[in-house]
């Protein structure tokens, strides 16, 4: 099977790596019934790639039946999708057959399938499962023989983070994934596209068609098209309308570019990408130098201690003190005995005269495993032995605290 007659059969243009590997998965995933998600970019023409499956599948013949799930309302999407018994609900005035009993026997396409509620998502892993449904107020069950493929612009791994996608129903979609490139990794077809569009429009309005010079050429490979194909499709037909010149140079195309820029200026940093894994990094990271902070102070404390141990207190000492205490906090070498003026201590001076430390140093345990596990204990403590809320209060997840009262034999 030609790659070159599939494109000619379905109207694909372009020869980029990344859109023919997407046309040989299609075409090698065809004969099978295994489910196929599609991804990619709003505008990367998602569409063609299920017809193509159906085309060189053994259901051809059967029924072929586009859905665009974004596109139905959620109160009425279940009864589109698995039909609805008469009286099911107002307005049900008759029983109606569902698309998945309509193409019984062929393939169903689930365009933007990420926009189905929650509740049709249960439903639709049913069908997957087990090729059984019920209607909207049936208690019948329907068997059905369809072979599902679904397509979405959505970041599917986020959206199950969020709560708004079944993990479930992700794996049982994505048995085979098919990815389509977005147009600016597509840039040696960009001019091919542009004057197929042109030439197509041209036809269709009995106009002579357009050209570009070349300096409007590299200006359309340079563009990002965040439209992809779309965009493209709209600019070319823009340009045919408006322009009286045919053959359209650098400077015209700019006009229909406005946020066209040469500079590749740096991607956004957003906040809100960081996952929890980045976030606890941090948090470990600002308990080390937490830790790291009494530990010096600790270490300071023993310093001066030993200081007036060994000698008496006079001005030369408070001078060699500050200087001790200025270099801790400069982060300098630690000052050894040898660094001390000997003649800053009084060695005759009486032990009545000798300023005593009544403060008593204490060793703090600097351990992080320990530290990690008296957290984990207040948090059980707090929230009364509650792991979930527990696992809130120290920002990790339930799994992570049950791992860890696992390690550190929390009772």
């Amino acid at each position: 099977m030609n790659a070159q007659t599939i494109k000619q059969r379905f109207g694909i243009i372009g020869n980029s790596p990344g859109l023919n590997r997407a046309i040989e998965v299609a075409v090698q995933v065809a004969p099978t019934d295994l489910s196929v998600l599609i991804t990619g970019e709003s505008g990367v023409g998602k569409e063609v790639f299920p017809q193509i499956i159906h085309a060189y599948s053994s259901r051809k013949h059967g029924t072929y039946i586009a859905v665009n799930c974004g596109a139905i309302p959620e109160g009425t999407i279940d009864s589109e999708l698995f039909g609805h018994e008469k009286g099911s609900f107002t307005g049900a005035y008759d029983s109606r057959k569902g698309y998945f009993e309509v193409a019984n026997g062929g393939t169903i396409f689930l365009d933007e399938v990420a926009e189905l509620p929650l509740s049709t998502q249960v439903r639709l892993l049913r069908v997957l499962e087990t090729g059984e449904f019920l209607r909207v107020g049936s208690s019948k069950i329907i068997k059905t023989n369809v072979r599902v493929i679904a397509a979405t612009n959505v970041d599917i791994p986020h959206a199950i983070a969020e709560n708004k996608f079944r993990e479930d129903l992700f794996y049982r979609l994505n048995t085979v994934p098919i990815q389509i490139p977005p147009l600016r990794l597509r840039r040696e077809d960009i001019n091919l596209l542009f004057r197929k569009f042109a030439v197509d429009f041209a036809e269709r309005n009995r106009m002579p068609a357009i050209s570009l010079t070349d300096d409007a050429r590299t200006i359309l490979e340079k563009y990002s098209w965040p439209g992809n194909i779309r965009q493209l499709k709209n600019i070319a037909e823009q340009i045919s309308v408006i322009e009286t010149n045919r053959v359209i140079d650098g400077i015209a195309m700019r006009q229909y570019l406005p946020d066209y820029s040469e500079e590749k200026l740096p991607a956004l940093y957003h906040r809100e990408t960081v996952d929890q894994k980045t976030f606890n990094s941090e948090r470990e990271l600002l308990y080390k130098i937490l830790f790291d902070m009494k530990n010096d102070m600790t270490d300071l404390k023993k310093l001066v201690h030993d200081i007036i141990e060994r000698g008496g207190v006079d001005a030369d000492l408070h001078s060699t003190n500050a200087k001790i205490i200025q270099k801790l906090y400069r982060d300098e070498p630690a000052i050894v005995e040898d660094e001390v003026p000997k003649h800053t201590f009084n060695i005759n001076t009486s032990q009545s005269d000798i300023i005593q430390d009544t403060e008593e140093i204490v060793e703090e345990s600097l351990s992080l495993e320990e530290k990690e596990k008296e957290f984990i204990l207040k948090a059980l403590a707090k929230h009364g032995g509650r792991r979930k809320n527990a696992a809130d209060e120290l920002g990790i997840s339930e799994r992570t605290l049950y791992r860890k009262i696992k390690e550190y034999d929390i009772n």
